[in-house]
């Protein structure tokens, strides 16, 4: 089987997470109500028992199943508990009290009748069923006991999660610190929306890929646009350093032309660069490194290459250095059109997503791909993955896609 002569996507993305995993992280801890899509970073046990005792689970009568068999027999109401406000005394044999939805359980009592089974004439009680211990009761601990483990480093915070660290009783979490992603545009010929002349490229790409890091979990910070010169570059690296980023992104002069100078610059000043090229169609000038703790990304300048190259290393590098774990994964689908064999280079195909007949995922590739096509991209609803020397596909046939 033939192998490609530049650097497999597979493993370069390999290459960057490894390089992410071993950097140190920094924990804060956060109000818990504030740590929504933040990742855990000390696993949590319970500082409490849920619930904290028995309670009833419906509206009716607290008190002893034996007293319901046979239905029937009169019962003396002796109060009543509510949630917050529960009943202090003891029930006994012949007795039972108006019990509400979440109200704790009288000591004595070990069943609820629903009020629907119930006849109540002035203060006496009359079952119409006759009950099991524990009918309508949520036990204590039902939930979980004070000192259990719940919830493990890594976890990231969902809403169901939060609510379980706020029963647990943490007021505050510990979580990964938000990794600070220094961003810089490069090119004498960029220039921001809204002033372009005829002979100007807006600079698109700083916009979408803020946007995308942000959603990542990352803190942003805006180098704006570097020309193309050396004193322009070594400025905005030395000012991504002293602002304390963790990986500083470039965009666009990634490759090997007289105007290309993010490569030189970057090594000038003490940059150890891991790849620079990679099997990859869009985005083969991508390039990865450090300089001194500082990660460095370099990417494609081609509108397309850049934002899907943020969404295939960046995003993840961003959850590696938040301590995330999870990775997404491709999906299946059956093919819309046919395709032609591939070369040495991964193609993300764009395409849009549809069902069939028969219910199932059908993705077709878009015929333009070129990857300054903005408005191609800006319909595609996924990306369908093609391998290296992938052989010519016809159409029903399956392949992976990536979602957009």
């Amino acid at each position: 089987m033939k192998k490609p002569t530049l650097l497999p996507m597979e493993e370069a993305l390999s290459r960057i997470i490894d390089v992410a995993s071993a950097r140190p992280r920094g924990i804060e801890m956060l109000p818990v109500a504030e740590a929504d899509g933040r990742v855990l970073a000390q696993s949590l046990s319970a500082l409490r028992t849920q619930p904290p005792y028995a309670l009833s689970t419906m509206d009716g009568f607290a008190l002893q199943a034996a007293d319901t068999t046979p239905p029937g027999q009169p019962l003396r109401i002796m109060g009543e508990s509510a949630a917050g406000h529960a009943f202090s005394g003891i029930i006994t044999k012949g007795e039972a009290i108006r019990i509400y939805t979440g109200a704790r359980l009288p000591e004595g009592a070990d069943a609820v009748l629903l009020q629907e089974r119930a006849r109540v004439e002035g203060e006496t009680l009359f079952s119409a069923i006759g009950l099991a211990p524990g009918t309508f009761i949520r036990a204590k601990g039902a939930d979980f006991a004070r000192g259990e483990a719940l919830l493990e480093a890594g976890t990231c915070f969902t809403p169901a999660c939060l609510a379980l660290a706020a029963a647990m009783n943490h007021a505050k979490v510990p979580v990964f610190q938000r990794p600070r992603i220094a961003l810089l545009a490069t090119g004498d010929e960029l220039v921001n929306p809204g002033t372009a002349d005829d002979d100007a490229i807006i600079a698109t790409n700083i916009i979408a890929i803020a946007a995308m890091a942000r959603a990542a979990g990352a803190i942003i910070i805006d180098l704006g646009i570097a020309r193309d010169n050396r004193e322009s570059l070594t400025a905005a690296f030395l000012r991504a350093k002293a602002e304390g980023a963790d990986c500083l992104v470039t965009i666009g002069g990634a490759s090997v032309g007289k105007h290309d100078l993010v490569r030189p610059v970057a090594e000038s000043l003490g940059a150890r660069l891991d790849f620079y090229k990679i099997a990859m169609r869009p985005g083969k000038p991508l390039n990865f490194g450090t300089l001194d703790a500082m990660l460095l990304l370099g990417l494609p300048g081609n509108p397309v290459s850049s934002i899907l190259c943020t969404k295939l290393f960046l995003v993840p590098l961003i959850a590696t250095l938040q301590g995330e774990t999870r990775q997404e994964t491709a999906e299946t689908a059956l093919l819309g059109a046919a395709l032609k064999e591939n070369d040495e280079r991964q193609d993300y195909l764009r395409a849009t997503l549809t069902r069939n007949a028969d219910g199932a995922l059908v993705a077709t590739a878009f015929q333009r791909q070129d990857s300054a096509l903005l408005s191609v991209l800006a319909k595609a609803q996924a990306l369908i993955i093609r391998p290296p020397f992938a052989p010519a596909a016809e159409a029903g046939e399956a392949c992976r896609i990536l979602r957009l």
